[in-house]
């Protein structure tokens, strides 16, 4: 009697945590697809919401219409607007689940995507591109892949240099992220010193510290067709994490190899690192502060960490765009400073009010 007591709780307690993460969930789709619009109206110029969306609706149907809205309207929502939100959206959940990740592979809650070391080697890649014209002849796509390349550089670097005898532990990826990052940060340093370009060093602080204004429909498909690929697989692996976040002896124990497991997933985390830092620059921050606020909405377990996480970073990346476009406009603030502002005081206060006890 008491069995079937016990596994009815369960039940009970499954079906509410159930409930409760489906109402995050959609609350947080319904908070998304309300900031599109409102996001795309916000600038220089104001295009109202309704207005917004029935440009968006006019292009996806494809039909005739008599539009009643400017041309100049259409073209700045349509060209400009639209694919930069969408950017945003995407580098954002890509920089929250992936900061979810990286603190389960690595068991240490400070750990975001620059600790793997991509970012600095994607800053590098452009920084060569940028200062030196490497792949200019490309246009905007030579940029991309440049910096593309030089996250993919840097990932292999880290798997050198963390495997050690066939295994790769977390203390070895902490240590070679961190190494990584300072050795190549140094090299983007020195290309800046060697170039001659006026305004070249300007150019690569402003990307190093993210941007969406380069945002075309031509840019954004790859960062989004990643970061949903990554999301998937994630949330498909969620049990994994789960047992490698305890540690590796538990995970071995349920069935999971932890050294074959952490370099699959590395790989992976480090490929949508690597495509959205390509499009965006490096955006800090959202890896690191993203992960705690959805592990303090919906608990830890990863199969709902994982969507949770990608819709905040989405959200909050959106707006922190939109602040960096209008708060000084027509000069626009790199993104990663708006990022740093907001989420370096939000860390703080997580840290005092729910972890200050865990230390």
């Amino acid at each position: 009697m008491p069995i079937a007591s016990g596994g009815a709780g369960d039940d009970l307690e499954h079906a509410r945590r159930r409930r409760h993460t489906l109402t995050w969930l959609g609350g947080l789709s319904l908070i998304l697809l309300g900031t599109i619009p409102v996001a795309v109206g916000i600038g220089p110029v104001g295009i109202p919401p309704g207005t917004v969306v029935r440009i968006v609706g006019h292009h996806l149907s494809g039909l005739p219409a008599l539009p009643d809205w400017p041309g100049s309207a259409d073209t700045i929502v349509w060209l400009v607007r639209i694919p930069r939100v969408l950017l945003g959206i995407a580098v954002g959940a890509g920089l929250g689940m992936t900061g979810v990740a990286l603190q389960a592979l690595v068991r240490n809650v400070l750990a975001d995507p620059y600790i793997l070391g991509v970012t600095s080697g994607a800053s590098t890649g452009a920084a060569a591109t940028i200062l030196f014209g490497v792949g200019g002849g490309m246009g905007a796509a030579g940029l991309t892949g440049s910096a593309f390349i030089g996250g993919a550089a840097a990932t292999a670097l880290l798997f050198l240099l963390a495997r050690v005898g066939g295994r790769i532990t977390s203390i070895r990826l902490l240590l070679a992220g961190v190494t990584i990052g300072f050795v190549l940060s140094a090299v983007t340093s020195f290309l800046i010193f060697l170039s001659d370009a006026p305004d070249g060093a300007r150019a690569v602080l402003f990307w190093m510290l993210g941007s969406l204004a380069r945002a075309q429909w031509s840019s954004i498909g790859i960062a989004v067709v990643v970061v949903l690929a990554v999301l998937v697989l994630l949330v498909f692996w969620a049990r994994r994490f789960d047992a490698l976040a305890v540690g590796d002896d538990s995970a071995r124990t349920l069935g999971v190899s932890p050294d074959r497991f952490r370099a699959l997933s590395l790989a992976l985390v480090s490929l949508c690192v690597g495509a959205v830092v390509a499009v965006a620059g490096g955006v800090g921050f959202v890896g690191l502060v993203v992960p705690h606020i959805a592990r303090l909405c919906v608990g830890g377990a990863h199969r709902r960490v994982f969507p949770v996480a990608a819709l905040i970073g989405a959200i909050f990346l959106a707006w922190a765009d939109v602040f960096a476009r209008v708060a000084f406009a027509p000069r626009e603030l790199p993104l990663g400073i708006v990022t740093a502002v907001v989420g370096a005081p939000f860390l703080a206060v997580l840290v005092r009010r729910f972890y200050a006890g865990n230390v």
